[in-house]
């Protein structure tokens, strides 16, 4: 590191962060947005504001049930006549990113909040400079969850292959009375023979196993 960059003691700005706000603030224009709040001065400066940031935003009240598929992102007002219902779209396995707006905090205001899953808070009276710092917080953090869901899902899918495989090999090493390296080799074989991956040849052998040991048979 250079002499001046030690002396600097101004915070850095990760390269990641730089190219993140740019694409998500490219987002915006063709983000569509649901608004669920009251019609009232609160309401429409979030419209407008939603609308000069350059979203695609309609607002209902009270909150729909179910959310329509075009939507990527809510803003929604949570109210204490609300605050126990329980929204499917907050819930679904892909939910969009989530703002919620408050108009007072109480641990019935704040559990509910919890309980939407919402990424970014908006205090009410509404100022228009909160609301794209709000927007750009939950598109991100909505965006790491997106991803960490995937990751889950491809370790998931890697530990069930490698879990069928080790299955695979103990069958092979039962039958064919050989070590495991070389149950795996055979394995291995087959699934560059046939053009599969290993975990397909390892279900294929654990479901011929299953059938061939069924109960009653001779």
């Amino acid at each position: 590191m250079a002499a001046s960059d030690a002396r600097d003691p101004r915070p850095r700005v990760s390269g990641r962060g730089k190219r993140a706000t740019p694409d998500l603030l490219k987002k915006l224009r063709h983000l569509r947005v649901a608004i669920f709040h009251p019609r009232d001065a609160d309401g429409e400066l979030l419209a407008g504001q939603l609308q000069r940031i350059g979203c695609h935003a309609l607002t209902f009240w009270p909150p729909l049930d179910d959310l329509p598929d075009t939507v990527d992102m809510v803003f929604c007002a949570v109210r204490p006549e609300l605050a126990a219902r329980h929204f499917a779209w907050a819930r679904a396995d892909v939910p969009p990113a989530i703002v919620a707006v408050i108009d007072y905090e109480n641990p019935t205001i704040l559990d509910a909040v919890l309980d939407l899953g919402a990424q970014a808070v908006l205090t009410a009276p509404l100022r228009s400079s909160g609301v794209l710092s709000a927007l750009v917080m939950a598109l991100a953090v909505n965006d790491e969850m997106k991803e960490g869901r995937k990751r889950v899902a491809r370790l998931e899918k890697k530990l069930l292959a490698a879990n069928q495989i080790s299955e695979a090999k103990l069958i092979l090493m039962r039958t064919r009375q050989v070590s495991d390296t070389e149950a795996y080799r055979l394995i291995r074989d087959q699934a560059m023979s046939q053009r599969v991956g290993t975990e397909e040849i390892a279900k294929a052998i654990i479901q011929a196993d299953a059938v061939l040991n069924q109960p009653g048979r001779d």
